[in-house]
C-alpha cells in the first residue's frame, strides 16, 4: 500500500515512479501503534520521560486510579506484558492511562523494547 502511495506522490511531482519508494529499500519497516485506554503495555519494559510540569499518567493500585507523581528529569520504568509472562507474574504489567489537562498540554517520551516478532516467549524455567 505504501509503495502505491509513494508512486502516486512521485507521479504528482513528475518524478520517476520509484523516486521515493526506492529509498526505503527492499524491506522497509512499518510500525503501527494503537492506544486504547486504559491498557497495559505489551512490551518487556517501557521507559517514560514525563512532562516536568503537567501530570497525566495514572495506574491502577488496589482497584483505584492513582496519579504517578512527577519527578523532574526522572525516568518512569513501566514493566510490560512480556516481562510479566517471562517472570511468571512475579513482575506485574500495570494497567494505566493518560489523562488530559484542560489548561496545559502534556508532553512525554516513551521508549519500549519487545522480543523479536517471531520470538516465542514464556516463563523463565527457574520460575516455573
Amino acid at each position: 500500500m505504501m509503495d502505491l502511495l509513494f508512486k502516486a506522490m512521485a507521479k504528482s511531482l513528475d518524478l520517476e515512479k520509484n523516486s521515493f519508494s526506492g529509498q526505503f529499500g527492499d524491506n522497509p519497516v512499518m510500525q503501527v501503534r494503537f492506544n486504547f485506554y486504559p491498557h497495559s503495555d505489551r512490551s518487556g519494559v517501557t521507559v517514560l520521560l514525563q512532562d516536568e510540569e503537567v501530570e497525566g499518567l495514572q495506574i491502577v493500585k488496589d482497584g483505584a486510579w492513582i496519579t504517578v507523581p512527577l519527578i523532574p528529569r526522572a525516568l518512569v520504568v513501566n514493566l510490560g506484558n512480556q516481562m510479566q509472562i517471562m517472570s511468571n507474574r512475579i513482575f506485574k504489567s500495570p494497567v494505566h492511562k493518560a489523562v488530559t489537562n484542560t489548561d496545559k498540554p502534556r508532553r512525554s517520551v516513551a521508549m519500549s523494547n519487545e522480543a523479536e516478532v517471531d520470538k516465542e516467549i514464556g516463563p523463565v524455567e527457574a520460575l516455573i
